[in-house]
């Protein structure tokens, strides 16, 4: 016999935007159940974010350590290194493990349901878990179903062709990688494949790699791609791929057929929202292209209905899917809250690093804006010379008139961590002279940031 739970708030998702949504609810006091199909944490703790980080880190080890065993400019010399591939993916398997148990205890410290089902939509206040023989009413219904990979139809998956999901729990390495699309899923891919000593080529049907980024950001991860000997088939497009041979069939600009060999196809061409699957039809909601249209309080066309995350569309990111689950939480709660981000920060996990916060310097032109634009270069920080990273810069887009930040882009080893203080920066609304005057600690990448500043007001002082 089917039973019924009755909740105030029932969400579909136990990804980032999901959990944070369910942990901000229960310290609400809002009752709360939780549908999982999968593991808690969703693509970005699972399949995504977290182990894609951590395979990264394992391949740069590698990589400097085989450079020491050629002999390093360090006085560094070490015997030459090999890899145990199923030990690396048992301890990124160790750090997803413990961050999935931990949002685990979380959810029952802030006494949330967790039912581990598929989920399946009769209306807007009701929900069926198949397999549980469980029927869920509620007052509020938060849909955080994620997004999944796209994938191509004359590349369908299975055998060597692959998709970022086995790609980051190798049984084994491919002596030979193609990675089809050189966004920043496939060149984060490529490059630690590259580091881990696969020979990768990479495909891309636009005229460079990361085409999303202007090309003087992703000038410096150009040279390294380069230098790390990725092979570049750029603008060519995907026809299919023969088994018999083991080669990826590729058409060039010029329209002639190339045959690249290969051991595996990995497929990165992006992501899309997932609306199948859990009868999101019987709600009828307003789309917006293939996501669902949301308003400022990520409220759905239909009253009491919440969507967050990649389900929402772009920007695809798990920092935007956890702040709109905190603020539908909120809202939910009675508070005021809208979701209004002065910018969202982007970060590609290359070699070098990327980060975009804010207004580039074509949008910033895009949008009518007269603004300064200025950058410092990593090959002037000493700590960047120290770390032997001296590629790379931080720019700095600010109004003319009134100095006020409209974005900050930097490329360079490890500025991941300088996009707190870029949306921070952009968020409190500083000037050129907030950051210029701020006394930034010394020897640190984030001088960088502050000379960046400096040289737009006409005073750098390293340079």
């Amino acid at each position: 016999m089917q039973q019924t739970l009755n909740t105030t708030l029932l969400i579909i998702g136990g990804g980032p935007g999901g959990y944070v949504a369910a942990i901000r609810a229960g310290q609400l006091g809002i009752s709360t159940i939780l549908v999982e199909g999968q593991a808690l944490g969703g693509t970005c703790l699972n399949i995504g974010c977290i182990p894609s980080k951590a395979l990264i880190h394992v391949a740069e080890q590698f990589q400097q350590t085989r450079h020491h065993s050629q002999g390093s400019a360090l006085g560094i010399n070490v015997a030459a290194p090999t890899l145990d591939i199923g030990k690396s993916v048992e301890w990124k398997d160790g750090i997803v493990d413990r961050l999935t148990t931990g949002v685990a205890a979380l959810l029952k410290k802030h006494k949330v349901q967790v039912i581990h089902g598929w989920a399946k939509v009769v209306d807007g206040k009701t929900v069926d878990i198949e397999g549980a023989d469980t029927r869920i009413q509620c007052e509020h219904l938060l849909l955080a179903t994620g997004s999944k990979s796209v994938n191509l139809p004359m590349l369908p998956l299975g055998g060597p062709i692959i998709s970022s999901t086995e790609a980051l729990a190798p049984k084994a390495l491919p002596k030979r990688l193609i990675v089809v699309g050189g966004g920043y899923i496939g060149l984060e891919l490529g490059i630690a494949y590259r580091k881990l000593g696969a020979e990768v080529s990479v495909v891309e049907a636009q005229e460079r790699i990361l085409p999303a980024y202007d090309s003087e950001l992703t000038q410096p991860v150009l040279e390294s791609v380069k230098q790390l000997g990725i092979k570049l088939y750029l603008k060519h497009s995907v026809e299919g791929f023969d088994a018999a041979t083991h080669s990826l069939q590729v058409r060039d600009p010029n329209g002639d057929s190339l045959q690249l060999e290969t051991d595996q196809v990995l497929v990165a061409v992006g992501r899309k929202p997932n609306t199948q699957g859990w009868n999101l039809e019987a709600l009828n909601l307003e789309m917006n292209g293939s996501a669902l249209r949301i308003d400022k309080r990520c409220q759905t066309s239909m009253r009491n209905v919440w969507a967050i995350g990649d389900l929402a569309g772009e920007p695809m990111l798990a920092h935007r899917a956890m702040a709109q689950g905190e603020i539908v939480a909120e809202l939910i709660a009675g508070q005021h809250r809208e979701f209004n981000p002065t910018a969202i920060a982007a970060v590609c996990f290359t070699d070098p690093e990327l980060v975009v916060v804010g207004k580039t310097p074509d949008e910033a032109k895009a949008a009518g804006l007269d603004c300064i634009v200025s950058s410092f270069p990593f090959a002037a920080n000493g700590r960047a010379m120290t770390l032997e990273s001296k590629s790379g810069f931080v720019r700095v887009v600010a109004r003319r008139d009134n100095h006020l930040i409209v974005g900050w882009q930097a490329v360079g080893v490890g500025v991941s961590e300088l996009s707190t203080a870029f949306g921070q920066s952009l968020e409190m609304g500083a000037r050129l002279e907030d950051i210029a005057g701020t006394i930034h600690a010394h020897p640190t990448l984030g001088e960088a940031v502050q000379e960046a500043t400096l040289r737009a007001l006409g005073h750098a002082l390293h340079l």
